[in-house]
């Protein structure tokens, strides 16, 4: 396999980013293909250290170096070099590296990397063509401009915590760094979009991404529900606040999701469940009728469901069509057929991760490579 069957192969990225969100768009972009240079503090990334669990992997001077797992998830496919931006020589090579760059994706406090010489101003005086990705808490502009932000503070401000959990319980937040994530994924968007632009103009942007931005903006439908109907939507634990029954019923040995998307669906899982006259009693027939009668439907559901085995009443939902199933732990998820079939599971040099989840008819993604190990990469594009 050559790199120009790669989607992004040629493509040259520089990362000034640690912890998730800027780190997720580079491992996506590596990925996809792209050169991925991590230019590193002496310390490294903060999440070489966020274990346990650690792995410790072999250094190109002979050593081995312990990092934690939570590193390897964000950074793969990447070169690692370090550089301390007090010191001319090392900045005076990272300006080149940058000169040759594609892309520039950091997550330094607003402002914060002008006084290096790092700004997309000064930058893009000598590489015109750069595409350069911000990442902050709050964005460039407005009153918190400055302030410092993590995944967890921004699902409390941005609205999701309070949606989330039981309606006696307190806010909770989503188990995974949603809207770092989200952040990587919209600013990857971005990226491409820039140098899609790029080919038409022969001029790069400066791309700013904030991640309370992102956590405002992925409220889709519970934000449209307060915008256009002034609904204040509240925590309804595993239930949807716009579909029902569409939530986590209990079996008679465990729960199960059961999600009725549409009227037949509602019909197809009363004949499954021996109540054909709740299917057809008129006061269920439409989702807004089913929404209304909500306290009511929901026990008669919930009672007849407590009388079955999970696995019985799954295989009656998969014959009749109707979305259902387990609550996997993360171990079943990832033992899933469906997710063996999809071959997300990866091992590049020995280190298990996910693959980026992106298939194409062609192209392949790029995933041979592991994280790095701290200031193994070379200061050069080209160079492995």
């Amino acid at each position: 396999m050559t790199s120009q069957e790669y989607p992004l192969a040629g493509l040259k990225v520089v990362e000034l980013a640690r912890i998730l969100a800027g780190p997720w768009i580079g491992q996506t972009l590596a990925d996809l293909g792209a050169e991925v240079i991590k230019v590193e503090s002496p310390g490294g990334d903060d999440t070489r250290r966020w274990g346990p669990p650690f792995i410790d992997r072999p250094c190109a001077d002979g050593g081995t170096e312990r990092v934690a797992a939570y590193f390897h998830a964000a950074n793969r496919g990447k070169q690692s070099v370090i550089c301390d931006f007090t010191d001319a020589e090392d900045l005076a090579r990272l300006r080149a590296l940058i000169d040759d760059a594609d892309v520039l994706v950091e997550n330094f406090r607003a402002g914060g990397l002008a006084k290096f010489g790092l700004d997309y101003e000064t930058l893009a005086r000598s590489n015109p063509g750069l595409v350069y990705a911000s990442v902050t808490g709050f964005g460039q502009t407005g009153p918190r401009a400055r302030q410092p932000g993590y995944d967890v503070l921004i699902q409390g401000m941005c609205g999701i915590m309070e949606l989330t959990g039981e309606p006696d319980g307190e806010p909770q937040k989503v188990g995974v760094a949603w809207i770092d994530i989200f952040t990587g994924l919209y600013g990857t968007i971005a990226v491409q979009a820039a140098l899609a632009e790029r080919a038409r103009s022969g001029r790069g942007q400066w791309i700013d991404l904030s991640l309370l931005d992102c956590g405002v903006a992925v409220l889709a439908n519970q934000a449209a529900n307060f915008l256009l109907g002034g609904v204040v939507p509240r925590r309804l634990g595993n239930a949807h606040p716009n579909i029902v029954p569409y939530q986590v019923f209990a079996a008679r040995d465990g729960h199960l999701v059961i999600a009725c998307g549409n009227d037949r669906q509602f019909r197809a899982l009363c004949a499954a469940l021996d109540l054909d006259g709740v299917g057809t009693d008129p006061a269920y027939a439409t989702n807004p009728d089913r929404v209304a009668a909500r306290n009511e439907l929901v026990p008669i559901l919930s009672d007849r469901i407590a009388t079955l085995d999970r696995a019985t009443l799954i295989a009656r939902l998969e014959a009749a069509g109707i979305p259902g199933g387990p609550i996997n732990t993360v171990p079943e998820a990832l033992a899933d057929p469906q997710i063996e079939a999809r071959a997300l599971a990866i091992a590049p040099e020995g280190v298990p991760g996910l693959r980026t989840p992106l298939s194409f008819s062609r192209s392949p993604l790029r995933t041979d490579r592991a994280a790095p190990t701290l200031g193994g990469g070379a200061w050069s594009f080209g160079e492995a």
